[in-house]
């Protein structure tokens, strides 16, 4: 293929598909809603309770739910249509949000923001796969790793977003306000999927499994996805620091709004990354890639955690972001090419639970280490236990470690 075709008319070109476009503009105001969401409930647990593993807790709660119904979602994703369950899970979204604006209003309790924090774990558990099977099957294999960029781009522009605004909103007129907003652009995501063209399943041959676990048979049985999805898994697992970053925003006295930064960075760094990866070709070592940037993202999290000055934290976080960018867009190529149409729904979802319940997971990891070691300590040690997955799957995973281009596949 021309070095030409890596251009930046070859990214422009994943554009020219109307339900892509739709589908990218649908994902992004979901994103930034939920974002939002997420940053605001945060910092009010942490304004209530000033305890660290109630922040964990947060993530907990979603990730058990989106565990518990991941696989029958992804089935169910592959079963039927994909953009109705696309536009029914964001309506359930946008409901959760007016639901916390109407409970913070009344007088919110800890346990009511749980349970609401419950539901958006049920909905994002059918919104995973039927997002990532309609995105798989609108683009074709040839340009995928241009749509995952694209796809990347899209979730960290609304990651910078989201924590900014609602850092702004929160400390300007508060959580109600905030909230409001955030079941207004959770209403835009629905009427961008509206637009989209239906995306009916994929007639699967007699041979092919249609089971309920066959998609966790399926990687487990291919070492190459194993090992991208259990790399990831255990980087944001033990490295993620997300969800105790209210803590260090109270430590430097930069209240909600600098909290919002915080999180906004690693996103930056991200769209940073994800503009190169748009006009460089790609990777020829893919393998070996995901290992260094997985390493790299793990020394950032131990230097994040060393670090005494806030715009120092925001540049390493930024960091960080760039590194995750590009194990994101390798491991979202990796699935495209290696998983048959039929079976799209049930793989997202072991993807899911690999890596979309790792944060929540990873997220209470993180508040529970921090209140049993310290803040700090907790986060050091999360950064050391990253480096040793990117050993041990460096060692275990030899297909994963030498796998070269993906163009053979697609």
């Amino acid at each position: 293929m021309p070095k030409s075709s890596f251009g930046f008319g070859d990214s422009l070109a994943v554009l020219r598909i109307r339900d892509f476009r739709y589908f990218l503009l649908s994902r992004f105001f979901a994103t930034l809603a939920s974002q939002m969401q997420m940053l605001v409930v945060s910092w009010q647990i942490y304004q209530m309770t000033k305890d660290p593993l109630a922040l964990g807790l947060i993530g907990l709660i979603e990730a058990c739910v989106f565990i518990l119904f991941s696989f029958r979602a992804g089935h169910f994703a592959d079963q039927r249509e994909k953009r109705i369950i696309i536009l029914f899970a964001q309506v359930v979204l946008m409901a959760c949000g007016l639901a916390l604006m109407i409970l913070t209003e009344l007088g919110a309790r800890v346990w009511a923001i749980y349970a609401i924090v419950a539901i958006t774990g049920l909905a994002r558990s059918y919104l995973w796969p039927a997002s990532f099977s309609y995105s798989e099957l609108t683009v074709p294999r040839a340009i995928y790793s241009r749509a995952a960029a694209w796809n990347a781009t899209g979730w960290e522009i609304g990651s910078i977003l989201g924590p900014a605004l609602g850092g702004i909103l929160y400390a300007w007129k508060g959580p109600v306000a905030a909230y409001s907003v955030i079941a207004f652009l959770a209403a835009q995501g629905i009427f961008f999927a509206m637009m989209m063209g239906k995306r009916p399943p994929v007639i699967a041959t007699p041979e092919e499994p249609h089971d309920l676990l066959s998609g966790a048979r399926f990687v487990f049985g291919h070492p190459i996805l194993l090992g991208a999805m259990s790399l990831d898994m255990f980087a944001v697992l033990f490295g993620g620091v997300y969800a105790i970053l209210p803590i260090f925003a109270d430590l430097y006295g930069v209240g909600p709004r600098g909290l919002g930064w915080l999180r906004a960075a690693p996103s930056m760094g991200a769209i940073l990354m994800a503009i190169y990866q748009q006009y460089r070709p790609p990777f020829q070592r893919v393998g070996r890639t995901i290992l260094m940037v997985v390493a790299l993202f793990g020394l950032s999290m131990i230097a994040f955690a060393l670090s005494q000055s806030y715009a120092l934290s925001l540049v390493i976080l930024a960091a960080s972001g760039a590194f995750d960018n590009v194990s994101v867009v390798i491991r979202a190529s990796i699935m495209q090419a290696f998983t048959p149409d039929p079976m799209r729904g049930r793989v997202s979802s072991v993807n899911g639970v690999f890596i979309g319940s790792s944060n929540e997971i990873g997220a209470f990891e993180s508040g529970l280490a921090a209140k049993l070691m310290g803040t700090v300590p907790s986060v050091i040690f999360g950064g050391c236990m990253t480096l040793a997955t990117v050993v041990l799957v460096a060692w275990k995973a030899p297909l994963l470690r030498s796998l070269k281009t993906l163009h053979k596949a697609t």
